[in-house]
């Protein structure tokens, strides 16, 4: 996994270069408690990782960019001692440390129940999207919200959140009475409200379903044919490693790329989007997508 940053840009005139915007999409995912880097020793991935190497790659990037946004897929939670001492504290305050701008949830982070989860929360300084859990029943009723929209430069970037089917996956003591609706109705119902009615120049969906099916049909790749309207799925949940971005095609045949960057805080992904001076995205088909970020 070699370092580099994923480009979607149609440079078509040198006015345009004069006028376009970069927008910069950092992202994480299952990141598992995983605070410091792997042991030296570990038969896979020695001395990788590490929420400090994390940081100052972020910060680097930031530093160099001027619209970067910083977003997570779920799966803050469980893997680590840390979480087990500190119920998810420590990863919310570093995170908010780290600047984040938005997460959804994942089935893990409901494994200190959702009391457990609305104990930390106030830990985060960013908000939590979950368009297809239902909490009005439970401690984070008003607590979370389905979707917020970003301001960066001219751009309006709408992002929401989707959450993988409880049932199953976790006890229903941990998550109590919160309400499961299907994600492919509820991602339609968000992305046409973000990119009709509050006309975001990008719709950006925070997936923890997988990037392919588990103990349903339900993942990434359908949730980008079977929709419209949404221009980046950024995944969780299988641990999937993704040397680079995919691009696929929506139901009404318009782009939609997929991102997932595996598990523990190996890899930073990063996806620069460019508009020109109306705000379209310049994208095509054929662009080069160049590899994620390893932090090692």
């Amino acid at each position: 996994m070699a370092f580099g940053g994923a480009s979607l840009v149609s440079l078509s005139s040198a006015g345009w270069l004069e006028e376009r915007t970069k927008l910069t999409i950092l992202h994480t995912n299952d990141t598992h408690s995983q605070i410091d880097p792997f042991p030296i020793n570990h038969p896979k991935y020695p001395g990788l990782g590490g929420i400090e190497r994390r940081k100052k790659l972020i910060d680097r990037i930031r530093s160099e960019e001027r619209n970067v946004l910083l977003l997570d897929a779920g799966d803050i939670f469980q893997g680590t001692p840390y979480f087990n001492i500190h119920g998810g504290e420590l990863e919310l305050k570093l995170m908010s440390q780290l600047g984040y701008d938005a997460a959804t949830m994942g089935n893990h982070d409901f494994d200190g129940g959702i009391d457990g989860f609305d104990r930390v929360l106030k830990h985060a300084n960013f908000p939590f999207l979950c368009a297809n859990y239902n909490f009005d029943n439970t401690v984070l009723k008003g607590k979370t919200k389905p979707y917020q929209i970003f301001y960066k430069d001219h751009l309006k970037i709408g992002i929401f959140g989707l959450g993988v089917e409880l049932d199953g996956l976790v006890s229903p003591a941990l998550f109590k009475e919160t309400r499961y609706s299907d994600p492919l109705q509820k991602a339609q119902e968000i992305a046409t409200q973000l990119k009709k009615d509050e006309k975001c120049n990008l719709v950006i969906c925070l997936s923890h379903l997988g990037y392919i099916p588990r103990l349903n049909k339900m993942c990434d790749t359908v949730l980008a044919t079977e929709t419209s309207n949404i221009d980046l799925i950024l995944g969780g949940h299988t641990h999937t490693f993704m040397e680079k971005a995919e691009i696929h095609k929506n139901k009404i045949g318009q782009p939609v790329l997929i991102n997932q960057v595996g598990f523990a805080g190996l890899v930073l992904g990063r996806i620069d989007f460019y508009f020109n001076k109306k705000g379209d995205i310049n994208l095509y088909a054929d662009s080069g997508i160049q590899p994620n970020y390893s932090i090692s």
